[in-house]
């Protein structure tokens, strides 16, 4: 017997032929939003702080908008926080995500017969 069929849908953002976003940066946003702080969020992902940063900048380059305004440490600390604009697209990233895992669901019942030994149309 098989392992029961999970489907995990993985979208990526593509602005041209460049990659925009993903999976990766928007946990990266949500850290930030949690933790308010880029430091944090790639502690707390098990993530180097030059990667965060090398990320950050990216999505810099890749939005018209700032999704995160930063800003620097001292004796009152820096941080981070999302934008507006980052908000709006890790929800609705979050939320492509969703509709996605809803559309591939309605097979994956299929899917499992058919890798248990189901001939296809056999139901």
């Amino acid at each position: 017997m098989y392992a029961p069929l999970t489907i995990e849908p993985n979208i990526r953002i593509n602005a041209g032929r460049a990659f925009a976003f993903g999976p990766g940066k928007a946990s990266l946003l949500e850290h930030i939003a949690a933790t308010g702080s880029i430091r944090e969020a790639a502690a707390a992902m098990g993530m180097s702080y030059m990667r965060a940063w090398t990320i950050v900048r990216s999505l810099e380059k890749a939005f018209p908008e700032p999704l995160i305004v930063k800003s620097r440490g001292g004796a009152s600390g820096g941080g981070a926080h999302l934008t507006d604009t980052g908000r709006e697209v890790l929800r609705l990233y979050r939320d492509m995500e969703g509709r996605a895992r809803e559309a591939v669901a309605t097979h994956a019942g299929r899917l499992q017969k058919i890798l248990e030994g189901s001939p296809p149309g056999k139901q």
